[in-house]
């Protein structure tokens, strides 16, 4: 391999008319802090073929489309004003047969958990 070859990509256009690259993906909106799981919550993620890396980067990506009202505007009050848990609750079952996880952020963002509603 040439040393050419090895050396990393420069970052930003190669020239004035190259276009800059773009996110695919919302920013995450705050920090995980030390990431855990429930033993339950990693066995149900395996066997339901999830990723618990995903669920991770929707619940920074605060996609909670699928909880109510009231728990996405606590979510929302909590990421901007960096004084309460975040609770994320995921559905990675099909459909008729559900499968719940939740992943909660602590208040201080020091440690987030992911876990199944039983564990509670």
């Amino acid at each position: 391999m040439s040393q050419e070859s090895a050396m990393p990509p420069k970052a930003g256009p190669a020239s004035p008319n190259d276009p800059l690259p773009i996110a695919i993906h919302p920013p995450v909106l705050f920090e995980l802090g030390d990431v855990v799981a429930t033993p339950p919550a990693l066995r149900l993620i395996e066997k339901r073929g999830a990723n618990v890396l995903d669920l991770l980067r929707r619940h920074q990506r605060c996609e909670w489309d699928a909880m109510c009202a009231e728990d996405r505007d606590a979510n929302w009050q909590a990421v901007l004003s960096g004084e309460s848990r975040i609770f994320s609750s995921f559905d990675i079952g099909k459909e008729g047969d559900p499968a719940v996880v939740w992943v909660i952020t602590e208040w201080d963002r020091s440690v987030t958990t992911v876990l199944l509603p039983s564990c509670y």
